[in-house]
């Protein structure tokens, strides 16, 4: 082929090629604008919830608070009027924790819902008027109501329950002033028919449980004080009079729950005095929490435990030191498979509690969902504590291995003490056994069980002494602490934390953590004397001081986390830990931080401003420390927490801005409860209360403002007066972990 042809080839192979090119460019031009075009008929059709089908957006509803319904977006559109008068949205309704719901409002709610509500639930309503109480009566269908806290009289209680007669679930205040003889004869008949009863005892009272033959589920909360206001002694005999005591013939669940005093132990075993005589056959559930070291003997406490175990369906367990022995457990225990144990400040019942879980003891381990040992293995007051008075790692892995189901633990009150040594590795740890429980999603610790050792860093810098041929030749070196910079990360390098990331490796989506210091006791004093009587002097347990800012760093890992309680941590000092953990910890709800580094001074000031304006998604904020200064700094930075609803401050040698209150409270419209116990004045205490509550009253009906000197004698009186829903839930300091749903505060 000579060159003339050649080329004539290659000119029509490279216009084949262009011709091909061009084809598919333009072939990819018309798809881009039809893609285009496309998008620009998307963008130009507006797609609005209307469009959703019903199925859908129904789906959306439930999660709308029935207020809401009601008042807003049932008034949008007349589809979105019709779904929201579905009855799927209006058979379970709870206005627990609408505090912006006014008496006109629920009345308002109570006339619409009438015909449709079966399940309703108004616990906690502590500022609805006893009128408002009246309209219950129109919800004739109500088969489950909670009227806990709200203002019931024995007279209104009469007609709302004789206007209620498919009522099978209540729950209501005994108050002061009670008296069962002026129910009528169509309540004490709707009684009858109650299969589920919970009572708050104010006083001292048998309340309606006479009246209840049926019930299956009892759960008792006694909130009772020895001494009235005027000084005189309660009595329980008053009850004696009374024509008829509770029977329990159908009972399946008791539980109690019981503050401190003696009226509210006696009038439990008044209720119990019953089984003495005759055990529940199908009794599954025993719950009875009492606290203080010394709880009143129960003889009938070891028959109670033996006919627990002979039906083979205990469900969950919880009995006082004092009512219970290592047979009669076993006994208890025993070819059952319970979901809830709480064994919690009993020491000798140490040995047969795992020997029954890990031995053999229980028909199927893998049941048990929630496990309480708090104080299980405490030996009061002492640093030479053997093995034996300890956490073992060992067991504590076999327990995991064995109830690998558990989703809530408590260990607060225990001692772990890690000996950091080149023998000993990571896997000895009692965080790594702890990790093995991949369903945790509660657990509360002992500050000393996160130390990898004792702090010998710390030891060292603090107790190492110059040499003598320079003593004279310059300045001593100064105590105290750095100044806080935010972000440094100097005092987080010198504090091993490799155990504690084993168990957050392990253990990822923990919700609620609870990290406790051995010496730890809140300032008020309701609870006060009988925890002190139980808690070792703070600072005798030497690993939890070594718990400081790097192991608060350390947690940021638990981004899943909702609830954090801190208390007792001498450790830590700057704080910027909390500052690192509240960045990745962004959806905190609930935060309680407890003398915290030292209580001469308080060294976390700065970082604490720096973590408050970290939590935008915070609800319950509780702060107690010897020297809180509650500045107008302090409250600018707490007013970044736009969605607060409770506020605890508890500072006995602290000082507040009345000013920066009342300017925090404006700006944070959703808080509702401000309680503030410090060193301020009576008089200065009294006004900021005042002001505060005839300012904001108006449009915050359900609004709880206690402003109180902490040593001031009359403190007990003033909390007696605080709604108890909110004293038990955040201005108490408590656990919350490993507690059933019948003794969590209400």
């Amino acid at each position: 082929m000579n060159t003339k042809e050649l080329s004539k080839k290659n000119n029509k192979n490279l216009s084949t090629m262009s011709g091909t090119v061009r084809g598919i460019s333009e072939d990819m031009d018309r798809q881009i604008a039809q893609a285009v075009f496309d998008e620009d008929a998307i963008s130009s059709t507006s797609v609005g919830m209307s469009d959703l089908s019903d199925e859908i957006l129904l789906c959306i509803l439930r999660h709308v608070p029935v207020c809401d319904l009601v008042r807003n977006v049932s008034n949008v559109c007349h589809k979105l009027h019709t779904l929201c008068r579905d009855k799927t949205l209006l058979t379970n309704v709870s206005l627990s924790e609408e505090y912006l719901a006014d008496d006109l409002l629920v009345r308002h709610i109570l006339k619409r819902l009438a015909n449709h509500v079966q399940s309703l639930s108004l616990n906690g309503c502590y500022w609805l008027a006893g009128s408002t109480m009246e309209l219950l009566s129109r919800c004739r269908g109500v088969t489950h109501l909670d009227v806990t806290g709200c203002r019931l009289t024995s007279l209104r209680l009469s007609r709302l329950l004789s206007s209620l007669s498919l009522l099978r679930s209540l729950a209501f205040d005994v108050t002061p002033g009670f008296s069962s003889a002026q129910l009528s004869s169509e309540a004490v008949d709707s009684l009858s028919r109650l299969s589920e009863l919970r009572q708050t005892l104010l006083t001292p009272s048998y309340g309606v449980v006479p009246c209840c033959a049926q019930l299956r589920k009892l759960m008792l909360q006694f909130d009772i004080s020895d001494v009235t206001r005027e000084g005189i002694g309660v009595c329980c005999q008053l009850m004696m009079g009374q024509s008829s005591v509770p029977h329990y013939q159908q009972l399946e669940e008791f539980t109690a729950r019981l503050a401190p005093g003696e009226v509210n132990q006696t009038l439990l075993l008044l209720y119990l005095a019953v089984f003495s005589v005759h055990v529940p056959k199908r009794l599954r559930v025993f719950l009875v929490s009492i606290p203080g070291p010394n709880p009143a003997h129960w003889p009938a406490a070891p028959s109670l435990a033996q006919s627990l175990g002979q039906r083979g369906d205990l469900e969950a367990l919880q009995l006082p030191r004092s009512w219970l022995d290592s047979l009669s457990l076993k006994r208890a225990l025993e070819g059952n498979s319970p979901k809830h144990l709480s064994f919690s400040r009993c020491p000798a019942l140490w040995p047969q509690v795992f020997q029954s879980l890990l031995e053999g003891g229980v028909r199927d381990a893998t049941q048990l969902t929630s496990l309480n040992l708090s104080g299980i293995n405490k030996v009061l007051y002492s640093e030479c504590r053997s093995v034996e008075d300890q956490l073992v790692p060992a067991t504590m892995s076999r327990l995991a291995a064995g109830c690998s189901n558990v989703k809530q633990l408590n260990l607060m009150h225990t001692h772990y003490h890690h000996e950091s040594s080149p023998g000993l590795g990571g896997e000895t740890h009692l965080c790594a056994s702890l990790a093995k429980l991949a369903h945790l999603r509660l657990l509360t610790l002992p500050a000393c069980a996160l130390s990898d050792g004792l702090n010998t860093h710390q030891i060292t810098t603090n107790h190492t002494s110059p040499s003598p041929l320079f003593l004279g030749l310059k300045k001593p070196p100064r105590l105290g602490i750095q100044n806080y910079k935010p972000d440094s990360e100097s005092s987080l390098s010198g504090d091993s934390t490799s155990g504690l990331a084993l168990l957050l490796a392990g253990c990822p989506f923990l919700e609620t953590l609870e990290v406790i210091g051995p010496g730890f006791v809140s300032a008020l004093p309701r609870l006060e004397p009988c925890t002190r009587a139980s808690v070792e002097p703070r600072g005798m347990c030497a690993w939890a001081r070594g718990v400081g800012d790097a192991h608060l760093a350390a947690l940021a890992a638990l981004t899943e986390l909702r609830r954090l309680t801190l208390a007792g941590l001498p450790g830590v000092l700057r704080g910027t830990g909390l500052v690192q953990l509240t960045r990745q910890c962004k959806d905190l709800q609930v935060l309680s931080l407890a003398n915290m580094g030292s209580l001469k001074t308080m060294n976390y000031s700065p970082a604490l401003l720096d973590t408050l304006k970290q939590c935008t998604q915070l609800r319950e904020l509780r702060l107690e420390q010897p020297y809180l200064n509650a500045s107008a700094s302090f409250f600018e930075a707490l007013s970044c927490c736009s969605r607060l609803q409770r506020l605890c401050l508890i500072s006995r040698g602290g000082a507040f801005d009345p000013s920066a209150v009342e300017t925090f409270v404006e700006r944070c419209r959703h808080v509702v409860m401000c309680h503030m116990f410090t060193g301020g004045t009576l008089v200065a205490c009294r006004t900021l209360q005042k002001v505060l509550l005839d300012r904001f009253s108006n449009d915050r009906p359900a609004l709880s403002v206690v402003i109180y000197p902490l040593q001031h004698e009359d403190l007990t009186s003033v909390i007696r007066d605080i709604p108890l829903t909110l004293l038990d839930r955040i201005t108490l300091f408590q656990s919350h972990v490993a507690q059933p749903p019948h003794l969590l505060p209400l």
